[in-house]
C-alpha cells in the first residue's frame, strides 16, 4: 500500500503521498481496523498491537482528548477534516502530525474513516512549497508561462497577463506568435525548443519584442527557461520566466552611449573634428539624423557676446543613417540664420533644450525652410530634439537630432541623455577654441600627477608642501603620496626624479603610478624599491634611441625615493630608501632625530640590493619625509639645512599645516631653484579594544571556533548586522588556511577601523587564487564568495607566511 508505483503520478515530495504518509482506517467507534507499514514506521506500533483497539486509548495523551474529540466532531460534521494533532509514539513521546481524514463508503450503515498522516515539519515544508508556487502565479512581479511540449501555452501568471494585455483565459492554448510580432517569435520559440531538447536551462537572456496590441513600442525582456520533467523522466513541457527590462536595458544603453561619447569626442583640439565626432556618436544609437551648428564667432575660434545668440550659425557636421537625408540638410560649411519661430532659434535665445516629440504638431519648424521641411517629412522625420552647446557659461551653438526610421518618438529620457553628451562635447569644442598648448598641458599634468587633497586616515594625520622649481609650468619631478594599505596601515612616499619640467613630471607620474600598483600588491618597502629600480632602467632605455641621442632633448636617467609603511596596531614603521635623505622623526615633546637607515643606491643604477629598517614610534610622533630641494635651497650645506629643518619641526602640539608653513619660511626662498616636496605625518594608534586577535590550532574545528569568536566580538562591538557575512568569510578563510597552510597555526585578527577588517594568517606562501567554479565542481567557490561578500580583499606576504585580508564597510556611526 505504501510503495510508489512507476508512473503513478504522485509527487515524491508530497508528504501525504501514499509512499510517504502513514495511513490507518477507523471504524465508526474509533477502533483501528487498518494500519499501514508507514504508520508503524512513524509511530512504532506493529499492526497486532493496534488493530481492534480504540485509537483514543493508546494514540492520544489524556491532555489532548478534548482537542481530538473536537477534531472528530468537525470531521463528522464536514464529512472530512485536515489539520494538526498531537499523538503518542509507542515510546511515549508526543509527536505532532498533520492529518487528512475522509469517509470510506461501505455497503450498509457501517461507516469508516480513512486517515493519512505526515510529520508536521514535512507537511509545513510542503505547504510552504505550494504557497510559493501559488505566489509565482498570483503575486510574482516576474512573468511566468508554462508551455506544453508543442509550445502551446498551458498557463500564465498575472504578471505576464498584464504584460501581454490579455487575460490568462484568453491566452491559454494559444502560441507566442498570437500576441508577439516579427522575428522575435521565431527567436523565442527556437530557444524554448532547445531547452526542451537538451534540458539545458536558458538564463537571463535579453531580447527585443513587440506586442501585437502595441506594435509601435519596442520592449526588451529578460527570459529564463527550464524543462519540466515527470518524476519518471518524461518531458512535460517548458516553463519560462519573462521580465520586462526595457528601462534597465535603455539605461544601460544610455550609459554605454555616454561612455562612447567620453572616449570618442574630443580626441583632438580641432573644431571640425570634434563636431564630427559628436555627430558620429549620436547616430544611430540616439538619433537617425544629426546636425551640429556653431555660432559664427565660435566657428572662427572667438568668444561670443550675449546679443550674438540670435546671429548666424555655421553648419559644422551632419550625419544620418539615410544618405538622402544628407541632401535635405544644410551642407557642412554653410552659414545661415534660423527663423525666430523655429525650435532651433528658441533653443539659442533661451539657452535651454527643446523637445518636439511630434514634428507635425510643431508649426514653427516649417517657417525656416518650407521646401526642406516637406522633403524631410517625406523621409518620415517625425520627432526632434534641439540642445544648446554651452561650456563655462558660454553659448557655442546647438545640436539638432531627428528620428525617422524608428517609430518611437523622443522621450524625456532621450532629452536628458542628449543634454549630457552635448555638454561633454561642448567642453571639448570650447577647449579647442581656447587651447593654449603649453600652459594647459602643464596644468592638466599637475592635476593628474599629484594628490590635491589627502583624505583622513586612521593611521596618521598628514599635511604636505609642494613647490615646483618652475612656477610657470606648475610641475616638476618631485612627488609625495599617502597610500592606504590593508590592515589599517598606510604607506608614506616621497621621491625625486632627476631634472625639472614636463619630462621629469612625466617620469614622476609613471613612478607614482607604479608605487600605487606595488603598494596595492602589499610588497615590502625594499621590494617596492627594487621594482622601481627596474622601471627606471626601462624608462632610461626607452629614451635612448638607436642613434644615441635622447628624444625630446632631455633624458631622465635616475631618481631617489623613500618608502615607509606605518602600522597603527603595532606602532611599527618599516622604511627603505633609494639614494634619498633619511626622514626626520619628532617625538611628542619636540625631540628631533634622523634615524640611521640603510642607504640604498639611487633608482636606475640596477642590480644593487635595498634593505628595510624598522622603527617603533610612540603615538603622536611626527614623521617628516622631504626631498633634497628643501634643505639645500638657500645654498646651505647638508648638515646646516638639516639642522634648520629640525628647528622648524620642533613645534610640539602645533597643527601640521602651521608646521609646513614654518618649514617653508625657515628653509625656502621665494623662488626655490629645485623642486620641493615635504610630507608630514603624525602617527596615531588604534586602541586595543578595537583589535581582537587569536591563534587557532590547525584543526578541523578551527573554522567553527573562528566563527564563534567573530560573532562574539562583533556583538561586543555593536556590529551585529555584519556578523553573518563576516562569519561566513572568516569560515572560508580559516578553512583554506587549515587546508593549505601546511599544518601551521592560524591567526585570526579583527580590526574595527573606518571599515571592519578581517585578517587570517598562516605559515604558507601559497597564493590564494580566485576562480569561477563550474557547476559540476565540488569546490573552488570559497574565494569567489569572499570577493562577493567583502568590499575589498587581498593577500600580503611576510617572512613567516601570508595574510589574507578582507574589508567590510561600516554604516555611518558604527565605528565608535
Amino acid at each position: 500500500m505504501d510503495a510508489l508505483a512507476p508512473g503513478s503520478g504522485e509527487v515524491p515530495e508530497d508528504p501525504f503521498a501514499l509512499h510517504n504518509s502513514a495511513s490507518a482506517v477507523l471504524d465508526g467507534h474509533g477502533r483501528v481496523v487498518g494500519w499501514s507499514e508507514r504508520a508503524q514506521e512513524h509511530l512504532g506500533y506493529p499492526p497486532e498491537e493496534v488493530l481492534g483497539r480504540k485509537a483514543l486509548e493508546f494514540l492520544c495523551d489524556p491532555r489532548d482528548h478534548e482537542t481530538v474529540r473536537a477534531a472528530a466532531a468537525a470531521c463528522e460534521r464536514e464529512r472530512g477534516w485536515s489539520g494538526v494533532l498531537p499523538v503518542l509514539h509507542r515510546s511515549g513521546r508526543r509527536v505532532e502530525l498533520g492529518f487528512r481524514a475522509r469517509p470510506v463508503i461501505r455497503a450498509g450503515p457501517a461507516r469508516e474513516w480513512f486517515l493519512v498522516a505526515a510529520p508536521l515539519r514535512e507537511m509545513l515544508q510542503w505547504e510552504t512549497d505550494r504557497s510559493v508556487l501559488d505566489g509565482l502565479f498570483r503575486r510574482s512581479p516576474i512573468g511566468l508561462s508554462v508551455h506544453a511540449p508543442d509550445l502551446s501555452i498551458l498557463r500564465i501568471n498575472r504578471a505576464l497577463a498584464r504584460f501581454t494585455q490579455l487575460s490568462a483565459a484568453e491566452i491559454r492554448s494559444r502560441r507566442i506568435g498570437d500576441f508577439l510580432i516579427g522575428p522575435d517569435v521565431k527567436t523565442i520559440e527556437s530557444r524554448l525548443r532547445r531547452v526542451l531538447e537538451t534540458g539545458a536551462p536558458l538564463i537571463f537572456t535579453e531580447q527585443p519584442c513587440r506586442l501585437r496590441s502595441d506594435p509601435g513600442h519596442e520592449r526588451v525582456v529578460s527570459v529564463s527557461a527550464f524543462r519540466m520533467e515527470h518524476p519518471s523522466g518524461g518531458v512535460l513541457g517548458v516553463t519560462q520566466l519573462v521580465e520586462d527590462v526595457t528601462d534597465r536595458y535603455r539605461a544601460r544603453q544610455r550609459l554605454a552611449l555616454l561612455n562612447r561619447a567620453s572616449a570618442r569626442i574630443g580626441t583632438t583640439l580641432d573644431l571640425g573634428q570634434t563636431t564630427r565626432e559628436l555627430a558620429d556618436v549620436a547616430v544611430p544609437d540616439l538619433a537617425d539624423a544629426v546636425s551640429v551648428d556653431l555660432l559664427e564667432p565660435v566657428a572662427r575660434g572667438e568668444e561670443t557676446a550675449a546679443e550674438e545668440a540670435s546671429g548666424p550659425v555655421r553648419r559644422m557636421a551632419v550625419q544620418s543613417v539615410v544618405a538622402e537625408a544628407l541632401r535635405v540638410m544644410y551642407s557642412v560649411g554653410e552659414v545661415f540664420q534660423f527663423d525666430p519661430r523655429t525650435p532651433q532659434a528658441r533653443c539659442l535665445a533661451e539657452q535651454r533644450p527643446i523637445l518636439e516629440p511630434v514634428l507635425r504638431t510643431s508649426p514653427g519648424w516649417y517657417f525656416h525652410d518650407p521646401e526642406r521641411t516637406r522633403r524631410a517629412l517625406e523621409l518620415d522625420a517625425h520627432s526632434l530634439i534641439v540642445v544648446p552647446l554651452t561650456a563655462r557659461g558660454l553659448l557655442l551653438g546647438l545640436l539638432s537630432l531627428w528620428r525617422a526610421g524608428r517609430p518611437e518618438p523622443f522621450e524625456e529620457d532621450d532629452l536628458t541623455l542628449a543634454e549630457e553628451f552635448a555638454a561633454r562635447a561642448a567642453v571639448c569644442i570650447d577647449n579647442a577654441r581656447r587651447y593654449t598648448q603649453q600652459h594647459q598641458a602643464a596644468l592638466t599634468l599637475q592635476r593628474s600627477l599629484l594628490p590635491q587633497e589627502l583624505p583622513e586616515y586612521s593611521a596618521v594625520e598628514v599635511a604636505h608642501l609642494y613647490l615646483p622649481a618652475d612656477p610657470a609650468t606648475g610641475v616638476g619631478g618631485d612627488w609625495f603620496d599617502v597610500i592606504p594599505l590593508s590592515g589599517a596601515r598606510v604607506a608614506l612616499v616621497v621621491g625625486d626624479v632627476v631634472g625639472h619640467g614636463l619630462h621629469a613630471a612625466a617620469t614622476m607620474g609613471r613612478l607614482r603610478t607604479a608605487v600605487h600598483t606595488l603598494a596595492g600588491l602589499d610588497y615590502a618597502p625594499d621590494e617596492v624599491l627594487s621594482h622601481l629600480d627596474d622601471l627606471v632602467n626601462r624608462l632610461a632605455a626607452e629614451q635612448e634611441p638607436a642613434g644615441g641621442r635622447p628624444r625630446g632633448g632631455q633624458q631622465i636617467v635616475g631618481a631617489t625615493c623613500l618608502y615607509a609603511v606605518y602600522d597603527p596596531t603595532s606602532r611599527r614603521c618599516t622604511l627603505a630608501r633609494a639614494g634619498h635623505l633619511p626622514p626626520a622623526v619628532v617625538t611628542a615633546d619636540g625631540t628631533v632625530s634622523l634615524p640611521d637607515l640603510p642607504e640604498g643606491p639611487p633608482l636606475g643604477l640596477g642590480g644593487l640590493p635595498f634593505e628595510s629598517a624598522e622603527l617603533e614610534l610612540a603615538e603622536g610622533s611626527l614623521l617628516a619625509l622631504y626631498t633634497d630641494g628643501l634643505v639645500d635651497a638657500r645654498g646651505l650645506d647638508l648638515d646646516e639645512g638639516l639642522e634648520r629643518l629640525g628647528e622648524a619641526l620642533s613645534r610640539p602640539g602645533s597643527p601640521l599645516a602651521e608646521t609646513c608653513t614654518a618649514v617653508q619660511d625657515a628653509l625656502l626662498p621665494d623662488h626655490p631653484p629645485d623642486d620641493v616636496a615635504l610630507l608630514l605625518a603624525r602617527t596615531r594608534v588604534l586602541a586595543p579594544e578595537r583589535i581582537a586577535s587569536w591563534e587557532l590550532p590547525a584543526e578541523p574545528t578551527a573554522a567553527a571556533r573562528a566563527r564563534h569568536l567573530t560573532q562574539a566580538t562583533l556583538t561586543g562591538w555593536g556590529l551585529e548586522d555584519l556578523a553573518f557575512t563576516t562569519e561566513l568569510v572568516v569560515s572560508e578563510l580559516v578553512t583554506n588556511a587549515y587546508r593549505y597552510g601546511g599544518g601551521t597555526p592560524v591567526t585570526l585578527r579583527l580590526i574595527r577601523d573606518r571599515s571592519l577588517i578581517c585578517e587570517v594568517s598562516d605559515g604558507s606562501s601559497t597564493a590564494p587564487h580566485l576562480r569561477r567554479a563550474r557547476t559540476t565542481d565540488e569546490g573552488g567557490r570559497g574565494l569567489f564568495l569572499v570577493a562577493q561578500l567583502s568590499e575589498r580583499w587581498g593577500a600580503r606576504y611576510t617572512r613567516d607566511g601570508k595574510t589574507v585580508w578582507t574589508e567590510f564597510p561600516l554604516h555611518h556611526g558604527t565605528c565608535r
